[in-house]
C-alpha cells in the first residue's frame, strides 16, 4: 500500500531537517503544501532538501517551480485547479484532491493518481469530519471506482491502514497523525510495514 506525505501547511523549525530524514527511511512520496506561502518561500525550502529527493516530491502550489526544481509532480486543487505538461515535462504525475466519489469518476483517467477526503475524521483539521460511510466506499470499490489509483485522505493513522486495504485504497496520504508523533521518522515505518 502507498504511503504519501503531506506537508504541515506551515514552516516550522527543523521541517527541512526531518524531511530528509523522512526520505532517508524510505518516504516514496512528499507533497509539498503550504498554501500561504510564496513562491520564494518554496523554492528557499527546496533548496534546503537533498536534490537527490527532488523526484518525490510533488508541488500543490507556485507549479512553475517545477522549471527550476526536477520535481517530480504537480496536484490539483481548488487553488489550482489545471495544469498543463509540456514536452519536457512528461514525466512528471498529475494528481488531484477529490471530495466526492462523482470527482473520482470525472478525474481518474486524467491523472496519475487521486486523494479522496475526508474519509475519517480529520487530525489537523478541526471540525472536519468523514464525508463518506463504510457503505458508499464498499459500492464505489466494488463497482472499481475505488482502486490502485484511489488514496484515502482525512483522518489517516496507522490503526486505519488495514481498513483502508480491505476498502480497496490503493494508498493513503497522512498529514496530521505523522507530524504530531513524537518520532515522525518510526510513525512512517510503521505505517509503511503495516
Amino acid at each position: 500500500m502507498k504511503i504519501i506525505v503531506i506537508t504541515r501547511p506551515d514552516f516550522f523549525d527543523g521541517e527541512t531537517e526531518l524531511v530528509n530524514n523522512l526520505f532517508r527511511a524510505g518516504m516514496e512520496r512528499l507533497h509539498l503544501r503550504k498554501p500561504k506561502s510564496s513562491e520564494e518561500d518554496l523554492a528557499s525550502w527546496l533548496q534546503n532538501i537533498d536534490s537527490q529527493y527532488y523526484g518525490r516530491i510533488v508541488l500543490h502550489d507556485h507549479f512553475n517551480l517545477i522549471s527550476r526544481f526536477p520535481l517530480g509532480g504537480v496536484h490539483l486543487n481548488s487553488r489550482n485547479p489545471e495544469y498543463h505538461k509540456t514536452t519536457a515535462e512528461q514525466d512528471i504525475t498529475i494528481s488531484r484532491s477529490c471530495h466526492s466519489i462523482a470527482e473520482i469518476i470525472q478525474y481518474k483517467s486524467k491523472c496519475n493518481y487521486l486523494f479522496l477526503s475526508p474519509i475519517y475524521d480529520s487530525i489537523s483539521k478541526e471540525g472536519y469530519g468523514a464525508a463518506f460511510s463504510r457503505i458508499d466506499l464498499k459500492q464505489a470499490a466494488d463497482k472499481g471506482i475505488i482502486d490502485s489509483k484511489v488514496l484515502a485522505l482525512g483522518g489517516v493513522s496507522l490503526e486505519y491502514i488495514p481498513q483502508l486495504r480491505s476498502m480497496g485504497f490503493g494508498g493513503a496520504a497522512v498529514l496530521g497523525a505523522l507530524w504530531q508523533a513524537k518520532e515522525p521518522t518510526r510513525y512512517l515505518k510503521a505505517l509503511m510495514e503495516a
